[in-house]
Order: C-alpha cells, then sequence, then structure tokens
C-alpha cells in the first residue's frame, strides 16, 4: 500500500516564531524599495500618451505594475490598445495562481478576500510565503499591500506630474527595483537541486522568448519550467515499460521455477500411482 503524505500544515504555536518587529521590518523594506518605482510608471505612463487621470485609474484598479508597464510599453511603441491589453492581461493571470496558494495560506474570513485579492501580487506572496506561521504570513502580506499600494499610487501622481522634470526613468534604475527586490526574497527560497533547476529554465524560457514573443506571454511560458521539471524526474525515477528491474526478474524467475518443480513432482506422484 502507498505511503500517503498528509499535506503540509501551517503551525500557530509559536514553535518557529518570528518576531513581529523583523516581519514589519521585511514588509516596510519591500513596500517602499517597489513603491518608489511608481515614479517610472508615471513618467512612462505620461510619455505613453496618457492623461493624468488615466494614468492614476491604472495604478488604483489595476496595481500589478509589471502589467501596467507593459500596457504603456505597448501604447508607446504604437502598438493597439486591444492588443496592449490583451498582453498585460495575460501577464497578471499569474496573480491567479499566487491567489490559489494565498487563499490556503492567509485562510482569510470570506468578506474579507474580495478586498485582499486586490494585492495578490508579486512582492505580497514573495513576503507571505517566506513566513513561518498564518499570524505573521497574514501580517507580512497586509502591510507590505498597504504600504506598496499607498506608495505606489502616490509615487504614480508624482511621476506623472513631473514626467519632464524626472527625464529618463532609466537612468534612475526605477523600473528595476521592483524585479530586483522581489528576485532577492526568492533566492533564499531556492534550497533543493529541483527548485533551482525550475528556477533556472524559467529564467532562460523567459528571456529566450522576450524578443519574439508579445510582453507578458513569455512569463506564462515560463511557468511551463515546472511541469516540465516533474516530467523529466519522473522519466528518471520511473523504469520504462516493457523492462524489469533485476529484484523483479529475479522474483518472477524464482515463481517459474518453483511451479515447473511443482508440476514436476505431481507428475513424478502420478507415474508411482500407476506402477502400484
Amino acid at each position: 500500500m502507498a505511503e500517503q503524505t498528509a499535506p503540509p500544515v501551517i503551525r500557530d504555536d509559536g514553535a518557529r516564531a518570528k518576531p513581529d518587529a523583523a516581519v514589519v521590518r521585511d514588509a516596510l523594506g519591500v513596500g517602499v524599495a517597489v513603491g518608489l518605482s511608481g515614479f517610472a510608471f508615471g513618467v512612462t505612463s505620461a510619455g505613453a500618451g496618457l492623461t493624468l487621470l488615466q494614468t492614476c485609474v491604472l495604478s488604483l484598479l489595476v496595481f500589478t505594475g509589471a502589467s501596467q508597464f507593459a500596457l504603456v510599453g505597448a501604447l508607446a511603441a504604437g502598438g493597439n490598445p486591444f492588443t496592449a491589453a490583451a498582453g498585460a492581461f495575460f501577464l497578471g493571470t499569474r496573480n491567479a495562481f499566487y491567489g490559489l496558494r494565498l487563499s490556503q495560506l492567509l485562510a482569510l474570513p470570506k468578506a474579507v478576500r474580495p478586498f485582499a485579492a486586490h494585492w495578490v501580487i508579486d512582492e505580497t506572496t514573495a513576503v507571505a510565503l517566506a513566513q513561518p506561521s498564518r499570524r505573521t504570513a497574514r501580517l507580512g502580506f497586509t502591510l507590505t499591500g498597504l504600504t506598496l499600494y499607498v506608495l505606489w499610487n502616490l509615487t504614480t501622481l508624482l511621476g506623472a506630474l513631473g514626467a519632464e522634470a524626472i527625464g529618463d526613468t532609466a537612468a534612475w534604475g526605477l523600473d528595476a527595483a521592483g524585479p530586483a527586490v522581489f528576485l532577492a526574497l526568492l533566492a533564499p527560497m531556492l534550497k533543493s537541486a529541483t527548485e533551482r533547476a525550475t528556477a533556472g529554465i524559467a529564467v532562460l524560457l523567459g528571456l529566450g522568448l522576450l524578443p519574439v514573443l508579445p510582453a507578458g506571454v513569455p512569463v506564462l511560458a515560463a511557468a511551463l519550467a515546472a511541469p516540465a521539471v516533474l516530467w523529466f524526474q519522473g522519466r528518471r525515477r520511473t523504469p520504462p515499460a516493457g523492462r524489469e528491474t533485476g529484484r523483479d526478474t529475479a522474483r518472477e524467475t524464482g515463481r517459474d521455477t518453483a511451479r515447473e518443480t511443482g508440476r514436476e513432482k505431481e507428475a513424478e506422484t502420478g507415474r508411482e500411482k500407476d506402477l502400484r
């Protein structure tokens, strides 16, 4: 009978307690670092021809930086608005997968979930998953989401207003703040060879497909790294069809020998009875 593994349980008994001050420090650090990159979005959006109102509404209602950048970037390049929106939508679908994991981790009341869903993004997910208990995960998620939401929208407004004064956002490096923080949070979580292999293949897929696919699609394609690694591991552990391991072959040979010996004994006994 196959051994059954119990699902992971998030403990709230303080066995691996993490000080609240450490959780607050992590959450504020991520929120402030990434929230400041709203300047870059405000400037980019204004440069793409969006009005101040359109830029602020995007940050208030969409609130997923990568999708927002993909949308205004496609518009700035002269792309069709519907195509730009489709690319931003596909890029944002990754948050749905984050939500599946966080719904189990946070176990929030049903009345709160629609509001919390608006804050399910890369950074809040990374901070929540890094916590050892449900209580600290909730604290990290809430504080990161609140800090990031307020700062992102404030700096979006300031960036759109001062687009001409800020100039080239690439020179400031603000657009790289979000991915850099996310990678810094993710790196310590890659402990096994399988996790590192999955991350490496995902990076290669994302970067390799970036020049040839629309915005947002390379990120989705990179998600194929996980099932690919799991399939390869399964192939290595499972012997090919039609072949048996040495032990199986030995057992089968032993059974055949025993059956043949039994038949010979029965035949010999029958002959002795006939002679009598």
